[in-house]
């Protein structure tokens, strides 16, 4: 018998992108998506920047249009939660008291915002941001009196704080690393986003020790370790996010900093796939396992995990990338830095427009793109070509990136 039942726990980028490559792949068998949230599933990465300034509606944030399910005969049960994998059986349980069958499952929970554990964490006015939901509550800060105070100087505390001092918001951010973006850029870059922060007023507290939230039901002041407290009517804690894993855990799957998947995407238990955020899978290109945060990865390992449900031997090895807008400037990322050993700025960071290549035994390893597309597509291809590059041409503008692959 083959796979006539195809049940996707998560509503999210992965979940969507699969039941579609599913459906393109002519697969003609049941397909359910059960998502938590009741909006369809949905672009994430607008939520700390153009939906949050109210630059674009809810119905742009779609994936699709939600008679695309209709047409697809993909059946999108939202607003309920998946409570139980029963794997013998091969049933979903839900918190609506129903029961799912499957004849393979796909989990795709993502990666929900870590949260923070100290005193006042449960006030009023203190946010995570993750959901439609998230920046919805988050919004009215932008036209609010007082000051912001942001927990993490990571991609979303620093993309929300730019949002916020454009509305002319006055912001706090506390980082207890010693630069900003420190896990995931090298110092180059976090020296270039800490002056454009400071450049727009905000009040950047790196090496900063945050210690409670203060105030009576609702937040009023943020308190350092120092003791000094900042006075502040809204606070965003970005501290990282933390791989969804429970429903997995208990099913008694694998679980090693996310649901461990084979380089099919496939779990410990050969009906069960994993895919996006959530998923810690075995890189060909790097020689290690890892658990990525992006979409591009959401939307690739869905692509494979769907193809290898209906019997695909495709292998997931797609190169890793990621991007963040902060007032008018673009980040794109291509590629993981860890382990180079040269780093080379190419381009000036005082003009807005540069990119820092991360080199290892002379090949590119990652290249981080400010404001620079041109760097970034040939980063993409010299990473992939595994070219020797010559640094002192790399760092010369006046060469062209071309004749380098």
């Amino acid at each position: 018998m083959g796979v006539e039942r195809i049940l996707i726990i998560g509503a999210g980028q992965a979940g969507a992108q699969a039941a579609v490559s599913l459906r393109q792949g002519a697969y003609k068998g049941a397909i359910t998506i059960i998502g938590a949230e009741e909006a369809p599933p949905y672009q994430r990465p607008p939520l700390s920047k153009a939906y949050l300034k109210g630059e674009l509606d809810e119905a742009r944030l779609y994936l699709r249009p939600a008679e695309f399910y209709e047409t697809q005969n993909i059946t999108l049960r939202l607003g309920i939660r998946a409570t139980g994998i029963d794997r013998k059986a091969k049933i979903v349980s839900t918190d609506d008291g129903e029961a799912h069958p499957y004849d393979a499952l796909l989990i795709a929970t993502g990666a929900p915002p870590r949260r923070i554990s100290a005193p006042g964490a449960d006030l009023r006015g203190v946010h995570y941001l993750r959901t439609l939901s998230d920046s919805d509550s988050l919004k009215p800060m932008l036209a609010a009196p007082g000051r912001v105070v942001i927990v993490g100087a990571g991609y979303i505390g620093l993309e929300v704080a730019a949002v916020a001092r454009a509305a002319g918001r006055e912001v706090t951010v506390l980082e207890m690393a010693p630069r900003v973006l420190a896990r995931v850029a090298g110092e180059p870059v976090s020296e270039f986003y800490q002056t454009l922060h400071l450049s727009k007023g905000v009040d950047l507290r790196l090496g900063a020790a945050f210690a409670a939230f203060e105030g009576e039901r609702r937040l009023h002041g943020a308190r350092l370790q120092d003791g000094e407290v900042i006075d502040c009517e809204t606070a965003l804690v970005g501290i990282g996010a933390a791989p969804e894993v429970t429903l997995a855990r208990e099913a008694g799957l694998d679980i090693d900093n996310g649901i461990v998947v084979d380089e099919y995407a496939r779990t410990s238990d050969p009906a069960i796939f994993a895919a996006g955020d959530c998923t810690n899978f075995p890189s060909p290109r790097y020689g290690r396992r890892m658990r990525l945060e992006s979409v591009p990865n959401a939307i690739e390992q869905a692509k494979a995990a769907a193809a290898n449900m209906i019997g695909g031997e495709v292998v997931y090895d797609a190169l890793p990338w990621f991007w963040s807008d902060q007032y008018d400037v673009k980040l794109q990322t291509v590629g993981l830095s860890e382990g180079h050993d040269e780093l080379v700025v190419r381009g000036d960071p005082a003009e807005n427009k540069f990119a820092v290549w991360y080199l290892k035994d002379g090949k590119a390893l990652a290249v981080d793109a400010i404001n620079d597309p041109a760097s970034f597509a040939m980063g993409k291809k010299l990473i992939v070509s595994g070219a020797t590059l010559d640094p002192a041409k790399l760092a010369d503008r006046t060469v062209d990136l071309k004749t380098l692959a």
